[in-house]
Formats: structure tokens, C-alpha cells, sequence
């Protein structure tokens, strides 16, 4: 086995080879995530040959015609599949189109609430708020759009982060699911890459209080986390060690967790996660997709794919390429 940076290099390749040459009509996060990483991935490897052509052929339908890139019922889970505009943003069209996005999390109800966000605060909505609004905050300079997910990763985590440091996956399903937890931590950490206001400090507290809790239950053998986080005789499951994985690596990059503290959490997830990728970009133990479920049991026995998956894949192409960027 080679060092990290190199495993994390080829596994780069390979995942970048299967996902992120794709961006199907609803747009949503799951094909949109790996475009980001592959732009992410040609700027640290000089190697990898430069995909802006090709993604810009892949998007262009979009940028052209902004105004249809939504439909009606579309959501949080499609605004954050265009993430990787802001990659792009040195062509204006590619700007307006993630600032457009942006705003649609700026509208609001009577009582102040964001129109688009889940009342019942489903975790998704931390990453997908997230996510887009620190990246228009980045292009802007305008704190108001990461404000918005800062204020609400915040009241995520006064009404869903339990005593046991996990999230439930929503007010109406208080079950610890595996990528909710990864969902969570993942919107708070993309949050902190552009939030520079007074809670700050409180988002990192937070935030590592979450860490902290998940850090007890990753499993010593594998080093993934499982689909109910806190019942180790449900499967490993491999999208939310990848998005817990990739809060951690941003963190240590971002100086809000130290290397000392997290450096071997780190490591072992990439370990777990890095084993459960194939040579032709496959991932194994992906839990399907999954909106708030009424029992536990429905959690635990929840189907899980092995195989290409777009959004097992996206993830694990994303965490591998921030594990390039870690030095460990």
C-alpha cells in the first residue's frame, strides 16, 4: 500500500474516469458533487488532464438558458447540484447562475423562515444550504447568503444533535441514519469554509461537538461509520463515511480541527472508504436514497447499492481528492 496522498491519487483517477461526465435533467447534488471534485482534482494534479471543456460542454445548457434550469418542484437537493459554477465563475455566465441560486435560499415566509428549507429540519438541508451559499459568500464577498446557512446549521443542531453527539434525521424521524450524520457534518463544515461572522467560534464548537459524538462510534476494524451510526450490527455504509471524512479533511485543512486530534480519525476513514472502491470506480454499501423513514427498523433493513452509484461515487471522488490535498 502507498502513502495516502498516493492511494487517494489513483483512487482519484479511477472514480473521476466513472462519475462527473453527466449532468441528467432534474440537476441534483448527486452528479453535480463530482463535477466539483473533477475541476477540484485537475487543480492539485498536474497530471490529470484539465476538464473545464469538457464540463463546460456538459453545463453549457444551463448557463445558456438559466431560467429553465429548475423546475417547479424542484428543491434544496437540485440548487446544490450546481455547486461547481462556482469553479467557472470566471465566465460570467457560470457567476450569475450560482448567485441566482443562492437566492432562492434568500426568500422568505412571514415569520423569517427560508421558503425553500424543511421545517421539520431534515440534516440534507445543512449540507444543500450550505454548500451553494459559502460559495456565493466566496464570489460575492456578500455574508448574507453563507448567513442564511449558518444561522440554520445552528438551529439544526439545537433541535436535532442529541446528548450522544448524533444527529437525528429530521424532528419527525429521530433516528441516527448514517448519511444524515454525514449530511450534518458536511453542511457545517462547508458552511465554516466561508462563514467569517461572530458565531463563528459557535459554529466550530458545534460543529466538533458533532465530531466528537461520531468519533466514538467509528468502527475500530473498518474505520466507517454504519448505517444506524449507533448500532454496530447494521452494514458499513460508504457515502457517509466519505461525507464525514471530508468534513474532517476540511477541517484540518481549514485550521478548525488539528491534525494531532484528527489526523488518525482521518486516515482510518480514508482506509475504510479508499477499500470499498473498485477498479472500475464501484463503491460498496451505498444506502439508497432515503427521505425521512417512520421506524428504526426501516433504517436497518434500508437496501444498500454496490456497484457505480452516482451518489456513493460523487462522495468518495470528493473525499479522495481532499485527502490529496491533506498532508498526512
Amino acid at each position: 500500500m502507498g502513502s495516502v496522498a498516493t492511494v487517494a491519487r489513483q483512487k482519484a483517477t479511477v472514480l473521476a474516469d466513472a462519475y462527473g461526465r453527466i449532468l441528467e435533467r432534474p440537476v441534483v447534488y448527486t452528479q453535480g458533487v463530482a463535477l466539483t471534485a473533477r475541476l477540484q482534482l485537475a487543480e492539485i494534479d498536474e497530471s490529470y488532464p484539465d476538464p473545464t471543456s469538457d464540463i463546460k460542454m456538459i453545463t453549457g445548457e444551463y448557463v445558456d438558458n438559466p431560467d429553465e434550469v429548475f423546475g417547479a418542484s424542484d428543491g434544496t437537493a437540485n440548487y446544490a447540484g450546481v455547486n461547481w459554477a462556482s469553479l467557472l465563475a470566471d465566465d460570467p455566465r457560470y457567476r450569475s447562475l450560482l448567485i441566482a441560486t443562492a437566492d432562492r435560499f434568500m426568500a422568505q415566509d412571514d415569520d423569517g423562515f427560508p421558503s425553500v428549507l424543511d421545517r421539520d429540519f431534515r440534516v440534507e438541508d445543512m449540507f444543500f444550504a450550505g454548500t451553494v451559499l459559502q460559495r456565493a459568500t466566496r464570489l460575492t464577498g456578500d455574508n448574507r447568503h453563507v448567513g442564511v446557512a449558518a444561522e440554520f446549521v445552528l438551529e439544526c443542531a439545537d433541535k436535532l444533535l442529541q446528548p450522544n453527539g448524533l444527529y437525528w434525521h429530521c424532528l419527525s424521524s429521530p433516528y441516527y441514519w448514517g448519511r444524515g450524520n454525514g449530511f450534518a457534518s458536511l453542511g457545517f463544515a462547508e458552511t465554516l469554509v466561508g462563514y467569517r461572522g461572530e458565531n463563528r467560534q459557535n459554529l466550530i464548537d458545534r460543529h466538533v461537538e458533532h465530531l466528537s459524538g461520531l468519533k466514538s462510534f467509528q468502527d475500530p476494524v473498518s474505520g466507517m461509520w454504519r448505517q444506524v451510526v449507533d448500532m454496530p450490527d447494521t452494514y458499513t455504509e460508504h457515502s457517509s463515511t466519505s461525507m464525514i471524512g471530508i468534513s474532517i479533511a476540511l477541517g484540518i485543512q481549514h485550521g478548525w480541527l488539528s491534525k494531532d486530534d484528527w489526523g488518525e480519525v482521518l486516515v482510518n476513514a480514508w482506509r475504510g472508504a479508499s477499500d470499498g472502491i473498485t477498479d472500475d470506480g464501484g463503491v460498496t454499501r451505498v444506502c439508497v436514497g432515503t427521505g425521512p423513514l417512520a421506524s428504526l427498523d426501516d433504517y436497518v433493513v434500508r437496501d444498500a447499492v454496490t456497484g457505480l452509484d452516482d451518489r456513493g461515487g460523487a462522495m468518495a471522488l470528493w473525499f479522495a481528492v481532499e485527502m490529496m490535498n491533506c498532508d498526512l
